[in-house]
């Protein structure tokens, strides 16, 4: 089964690259060149281990995936349930980490190390061989395009505004003084 694979350090924390990685469409537009568009599927409203999504490639193409894991800030995954003819199968995972050599305790200087690597086989099988040959080469190139793009949204303003807007309120950090709502 050929694995192609790209990595990229981006100047945020894992938990905004994560985020970014997440986003849905016009933001996720901005910085993802693989799509025309995405959305879920099954009334689903937000990723999770077992919603699907619909996406197309900016080529046409049309597949059906579903979260197979969904750990933020760490790592999601992804398989293919429908998708072009000569896919037999396809499946993804990002992974992201503290880039090594940071200073983790200071989010300014926060980085992080973002791995994508992406699985697949091709179908007929006697034409396998040369359909993974030639797959391997055009992924590869897909994949680095991809995660270039997302290297450009994690410093992109909009796309980090969106990014914040989505987060959830911090938690109070114990021992600091808070609001009075009253």
């Amino acid at each position: 089964m050929p694995v192609v694979e790209s990595s990229v350090i981006v100047p945020v924390d894992p938990a905004t690259a994560f985020a970014v990685s997440q986003t849905t469409g016009d933001v996720r537009l901005r910085w993802d060149p693989f799509i025309h568009s995405q959305r879920f599927l099954d009334d689903a409203t937000a990723p999770a281990k077992g919603v699907r999504t619909l996406t197309r490639h900016r080529a046409g193409l049309r597949m059906v995936s579903e979260y197979v894991s969904y750990n933020p800030p760490t790592n999601v995954g992804m398989k293919m349930v429908e998708g072009p003819w000569f896919f037999a199968s396809m499946a993804g995972g990002w992974r992201f980490s503290p880039a090594p050599g940071r200073d983790v305790g200071h989010p300014e200087h926060a980085a992080t190390r973002a791995v994508w690597r992406y699985s697949f086989t091709c179908r007929p099988a006697w034409l396998a061989p040369l359909a993974e040959h030639i797959g391997s080469r055009l992924l590869s190139r897909d994949i680095q395009r991809r995660i270039n793009g997302f290297a450009r949204g994690c410093v992109d303003p909009v796309v980090l505004a969106a990014v914040r807007e989505q987060a959830p309120p911090a938690a109070p950090q114990p021992g600091l003084a808070t609001p009075d709502r009253t």
